[in-house]
């Protein structure tokens, strides 16, 4: 093989490499935006930036089923949106890092706007 078609060769599979990386990445994001984008997931997100939270307080604060806070809990925590804690007896929910938190902030300045 001559010296060029070894470079486009190269070229060409680091192009695939490149693409196959941001494929990925958008993928992961719209999975992440799709989470963030249900109303009651993205409420209980919200709630859980200001404080650490319970489910029963989680359901006195939305005014909604414990069934859906539940279930829509266990979508952010499979999400890595989540994570949890025990305190006495009760399961804490509490953001899994500052990412979300970050997120949610520069959504609200945008929204702002």
């Amino acid at each position: 093989m001559k010296e060029c078609e070894v470079i486009k060769v190269q070229r060409f599979n680091a192009e695939e490499a490149k693409s196959a990386l941001i494929e990925n990445k958008v993928e992961a994001m719209g999975k992440l935006f799709k989470v963030l984008g249900d109303k009651n997931r993205l409420a209980i997100v919200c709630l859980l930036k200001e404080s650490d939270m319970c489910v029963h307080e989680i359901i006195k604060v939305l005014g909604k089923e414990q069934s859906l806070i539940s279930h829509q809990l266990k979508i952010l925590r499979d999400s890595k949106i989540v994570k949890t804690s025990k305190r006495k007896n009760e399961t804490v929910y509490s953001l899994d890092d500052e990412h979300i938190g970050i997120l949610l902030k520069i959504a609200n300045e945008h929204v702002k706007e």
